[in-house]
């Protein structure tokens, strides 16, 4: 069976890239879009989406990644997945939705499947925005994507230094109030008077001092995205102005009467274990499920060490854009292998003073802390103890990433298992 003229004529003229496959994950037919942003010349029809957009020889599911198509032949409900994808640019994340269409035997016969590359993070070094290609990273750059295009409040878990505040500003341009202004409120350190002062303005004469009417920070987000960084630092005194900040949708300036309608979109984040300061009463129980409709996990560095290199490459751009520093293999091991406790913000002091002690453009495993190289000797036991067989696993291709002087895919090869295998054994 082939699918109908009508069905490809419509998707051919679509803006999107859109391919059709049938039950075998094989492609029938490619659009224009799709033609032009990710066959680069290639005919695809005929060919398995698996070994097209992966190179792999057996479907995603059976390589270690989710597969829509699997799920949707399963349940004949559309899905939709993050992958990353080959394309002419390289390794590109892509948000893949795919659509099981119902033939003329009253059964599904063909999928579509609608790709979209995602430009807020990439999987190489860039310039700005998100970076990252390890499984724990794309988990978190899905949900990234599902909550952006809806006004939902979005909460931000992770330990400091993980990149919460980055994070924060992709939801915002993937909103629809990416052209309105982006407003940080550091709710660290704030006192009674300056949280309401800070966040709500003040009238001209409200205090000693007010000489003329100051703006308040909820109504400079007007239109944007308001981010409480850090909202776990509160004081539960002023925990119940936020709250009836965000269930009225209202507020009032210092010494003002007049009642002003807020407009905003509310990202809030912290490294503090919300829930465990509900249950010990130190935040407000109310608060923290207006804040926590859809709570985000970031990542600990050392939960996605296979981002290490890339995000160290990152950082030597951004920190030096005019010079080409490279990082030798002894040194790439001895990040791979470091814990992190500081995660992304210590990774780029240690590269800011790596890059202060070398006399030419190679960092050298001599140019970094010395704590760093007690770090890179494998040690899969505890002492005497036995460990499970799995953690001594995980400390094995932990070690074995960070001494492999080549890429993933390699490794992968060498240890004689699939590369998305490898990133799946590495994230438990």
């Amino acid at each position: 069976m082939s699918p109908t003229n009508e069905l490809i004529s419509y998707l051919e003229n679509h803006p999107d890239a859109q391919i059709v496959m049938d039950t075998n994950y094989r492609i029938l037919a490619a659009n224009a879009a799709y033609r032009r942003h990710y066959a680069d010349g290639r005919d695809v029809v005929g060919q398995t989406c698996y070994a097209v957009s992966h190179g792999y020889s057996r479907p995603c599911d059976e390589c270690g990644e989710s597969c829509p198509l699997a799920a949707s032949r399963a349940n004949g409900e559309p899905h939709r997945v993050l992958h990353l994808h080959h394309t002419p640019r390289g390794e590109e994340h892509v948000d893949v939705e795919l659509t099981p269409i119902i033939g003329a035997s009253g059964q599904v016969e063909y999928f579509v499947e609608r790709m979209l590359t995602v430009r807020e993070a990439s999987s190489l070094p860039a310039a700005k925005g998100l970076v990252g290609k390890s499984p724990a990273f794309s988990r978190m750059l899905e949900l990234v994507r599902r909550v952006a295009p809806a006004d939902t409040t979005a909460l931000l878990l992770g330990e400091s230094g993980t990149g919460k505040e980055l994070v924060a500003q992709a939801i915002h341009q993937l909103s629809g109030r990416e052209n309105g202004p982006f407003v940080v409120v550091e709710c660290s350190g704030l006192t009674e008077t300056l949280f309401e002062s800070e966040l709500f303005g003040y009238e001209k004469g409200a205090f000693t001092g007010a000489n003329q009417r100051k703006t308040g920070l909820v109504e400079a987000a007007a239109g944007g995205t308001l981010f409480l960084d850090e909202v776990g630092d509160i004081p539960l005194s002023l925990q119940v102005k936020l709250l009836r900040l965000l269930e009225s949708g209202t507020f009032r300036r210092v010494g003002g009467v007049e009642t002003l309608r807020a407009d905003f979109r509310l990202i809030a984040a912290t490294h503090r274990d919300l829930k465990a300061m509900v249950e010990r009463g130190s935040f407000r129980s109310d608060l923290y499920y207006r804040l926590s409709v859809f709570p985000i996990h970031l990542p600990a560095l050392r939960d996605r060490r296979e981002d290490v290199v890339l995000l160290a490459e990152t950082l030597l751009n951004r920190l030096a854009p005019g010079r080409a520093y490279t990082l030798s293999a002894g040194a790439r091991a001895r990040l791979q292998a470091y814990d992190f406790p500081g995660n992304i913000r210590e990774l780029r002091n240690i590269l800011e003073r790596a890059m202060l002690m070398a006399d030419g453009d190679t960092l050298l495993p001599e140019h970094l802390p010395p704590e760093l190289a007690a770090e890179t000797n494998m040690d899969i036991a505890d002492g005497d103890m036995i460990v499970p067989l799995e953690t001594a696993e995980l400390r094995y291709l932990q070690w074995a990433l960070a001494h492999h002087d080549g890429d993933r895919k390699s490794l992968a090869a060498r240890l004689g298992i699939s590369e998305r295998t490898l990133y799946r054994k590495l994230a438990t």
